[in-house]
């Protein structure tokens, strides 16, 4: 029997993990751009999906509705969809506006919480085992100070890492396992800011060593896919970073 993922977001590592799940199992596509959503749907065969915005409690209950009603079943939720907050004012904690900080906040702890918390209440009401993978950062371990001191956004994703190893305690009994992929620099619509940057451009070559620069959006989402997929079936409450060698780089 195929395996059904529900995928937050339309683009970037969302949208590249969705054409490789896409291969051989369906897909439904939760985000906030119809155009973008339309046409990834559109491309991947089995698919379908709904527009809606994750830090909206209603809409992500009609959202995983929607899922239910088109495949019958949720087997793996993966929690991309996400917000840069520094056009909003994120930046070093002194300088860091409030708003940006709860911007930042709802859309990436929040909305992973509400899409987890809506698929765990349905798996756990039919005793179903499952595969939820959230969406971290390479930055809420490895913080790098002249380029990306952005507070608010390491908080969110420390937050969604804190979250998800607590629930991957909790749930592991059920079968449900739940893990936190951390990306480095991708090559992503919202890491547009630093591909217009030759310094950081220049800077990223050797801070990913691995690939001289920015990842692609298809290198996470092949770990991203072996995460949610039944070959990983032994692993919860991990932190995976695919950061090309960030992490261990000056």
């Amino acid at each position: 029997m195929k395996d059904v993922l529900l995928v937050t977001g339309s683009s970037g590592i969302a949208a590249a993990t969705a054409r490789l799940w896409a291969a051989e199992n369906p897909v439904f596509v939760v985000g906030i751009n119809e155009e973008e959503c339309r046409s990834l749907a559109a491309e991947l065969g089995e698919a379908s999906f709904v527009v809606a915005d994750v830090r909206d409690e209603l809409a992500v209950r009609n959202a995983v509705a929607a899922c239910l009603e088109r495949f019958g079943k949720i087997d793996a939720l993966f929690n991309v969809a996400g917000i840069s907050a520094r056009s909003a004012g994120d930046g070093p904690l002194h300088e860091c506006k409030p708003a940006a900080w709860d911007l930042v906040m709802d859309v990436n702890a929040k909305g992973s919480f509400l899409m987890c918390r809506e698929v765990l209440g349905v798996w756990t009401k039919n005793a179903q085992a499952g595969a939820i993978l959230n969406c971290g950062s390479v930055l809420a371990h490895h913080p790098q100070r002249d380029h990306f001191a952005t507070v608010g956004y390491a908080a969110s994703k420390g937050a969604i890492e804190s979250m998800s190893i607590a629930a991957a305690a909790y749930y592991a009994p059920c079968g449900i396992r739940i893990n936190v992929i951390a990306p480095g620099l991708v090559r992503t619509p919202m890491s547009a800011r630093a591909q217009a940057n030759p310094r950081i451009a220049e800077y990223m070559t050797h801070k990913q060593p691995l690939t001289k620069g920015l990842l692609s959006a298809e290198d996470v989402a092949k770990t991203a896919c072996f995460l949610l997929r039944n070959d990983s079936s032994s692993i919860t409450g991990q932190i995976v970073t695919v950061d090309g060698g960030w992490g261990v780089s000056e």
